[in-house]
């Protein structure tokens, strides 16, 4: 299996659906020439021509507008918004047209379509260009909502995306775009929408995030098994629309403890959701309170300091410690 990374393997994904089915179009702010910001459609509108990986003007409502207008017609096109904080300016159709075409025409339109945006920090960017607003999405009825947090499952994830007969978000942690390599298989892979990955098993407390925070999960995990002997069991939500309710609590019935790690706002943000969820459902087996480790309720800040708003590895090994010593 080749070595890739989160770039090229979300680029092998596209490069394959647009081989597979001339329903799936590109179109996007300098994605043809340039091969996007990130170079994840690098050589793809030379494979498959212009008419298939179309530049757009930058004008984020006309993107998603065309795109939406593409589905009525049975395509399956693939927007990208170059930067998740600027979907806002294209929040009017995402939610008015993106989200309800299908219920408001009784499904005749299922509008299968997916909006690719990178979002997160840790790459040091300005303002608009670090943004976690998820929960956006996952509050809007509608909406299927996917995150990958590496390699493998972002190609796989994203192929399913496209074959999904509702519209998607595809949120891509850009902090994991080149970070690391995975093993990718030649042959095409899709993974189930909505359903999490219990990627590590353990027995003293649930650990759950998603997106680029999955990497100081698994060092976190790996010191406190180490260092401390707690045994933890790590969950990657991969969509959190739906959430895999099902998964979680669970994991939380066995375990008795469960800390949720996510950069976005802590306010309304999906581990207050996740949080009510494993209260609603796993009570009786909670030893220690629901923790969740988050971003701030503020702007994201500048670089300078952008390290301090978000979740580390030392942070998850305090809070797990704490839940082991509830009393």
């Amino acid at each position: 299996m080749a070595q890739l990374t989160m770039v090229e393997a979300l680029n092998l994904a596209l490069d394959e659906a647009l081989r597979e089915d001339e329903r799936v179009c590109l179109m996007g702010q300098d994605i043809g020439v340039n091969g996007g910001v990130f170079r994840v459609t690098k050589d793809l509108q030379a494979r498959h021509g212009a008419d298939r990986v179309m530049d757009t003007p930058l004008a984020e409502c006309g993107i998603i507008g065309t795109a939406v207008g593409m589905a009525v017609y049975g395509m399956r096109p693939v927007a990208e918004i170059q930067f998740s904080g600027f979907t806002m300016q294209a929040f009017d159709q995402i939610e008015q047209n993106m989200a309800r075409l299908r219920n408001r025409t009784q499904g005749r339109y299922p509008i299968s379509m997916v909006m690719r945006t990178p979002f997160g920090g840790g790459i040091r960017a300005v303002e608009h260009h670090s943004e976690s607003r998820e929960a956006y999405w996952a509050h809007t009825p509608g909406l299927k909502c996917v995150i990958p947090s590496g390699p493998r499952n972002a190609r796989a994830l994203l192929r399913a995306s496209i074959e999904c007969d509702d519209p998607v978000v595809f949120y891509e942690p850009k902090a994991v775009y080149r970070a690391f390599r995975e093993e990718v298989p030649e042959s095409p892979e899709t993974m189930e929408l909505g359903k999490a990955d219990v990627f590590r098993t353990g027995a003293d407390i649930t650990l759950i995030s998603y997106g680029a925070m999955i990497r100081p999960v698994r060092e976190a995990a790996d010191d406190l098994a180490d260092e401390y002997g707690i045994d933890c069991e790590c969950i990657d939500l991969l969509t959190v629309s739906p959430i895999d309710t099902t998964t979680l609590v669970e994991s939380v019935r066995k375990t008795g403890r469960c800390i949720i790690v996510h950069e976005g706002h802590r306010s309304c943000g999906i581990g207050a959701e996740v949080a009510a969820r494993i209260t609603e459902d796993a009570f009786e087996h909670l030893v220690a309170p629901v923790r969740r480790l988050t971003g701030f309720d503020i702007p994201f800040p500048y670089f300078q300091v952008e390290q301090h708003a978000l979740p580390e590895t030392d942070d998850i090994i305090a809070a797990a410690r704490d839940a082991m010593n509830w009393d």
